[in-house]
């Protein structure tokens, strides 16, 4: 791996679990030998979790702590202009949020 992350977006591996119960009983069993068999392949040294919200259950994972440097890197590099001054109007893709600025928390887009 080139430092990327290798599930950024597990978008279509929830699809394929919603749609495909042996997929998703693979997944829950061998989360790793199942993403392989979508052409995802997990590192050696890194364990992979998967968990099922249920009616009862739902399971918070807290991500890691971005490096507040590059944050702040990427802040100062982008067009202050492209979230509307402090407020997400939507300008930056994500429809709007309505933020207030320091980060969107709703859409994940950069707000300031």
């Amino acid at each position: 791996m080139n430092g990327t992350l290798y599930l950024d977006s597990p978008d279509r591996v929830i699809a394929k679990a919603w749609a495909d119960e042996d997929f998703k009983a693979a997944l829950m069993a061998n989360p790793k030998a199942a993403l392989m068999t979508q052409g995802i392949e997990i590192p050696d040294g890194v364990t992979l979790n998967v968990f099922e919200n249920t009616d009862t259950v739902f399971n918070l994972v807290l991500p890691k702590l971005p490096d507040l440097a590059l944050v702040g890197e990427t802040l100062d590099s982008a067009e202050p202009d492209r979230c509307g001054g402090g407020r997400c109007g939507g300008g930056c893709g994500c429809g709007g949020c309505g933020c207030g600025g320091g980060g969107c928390q709703s859409c994940n887009c950069i707000c300031w």
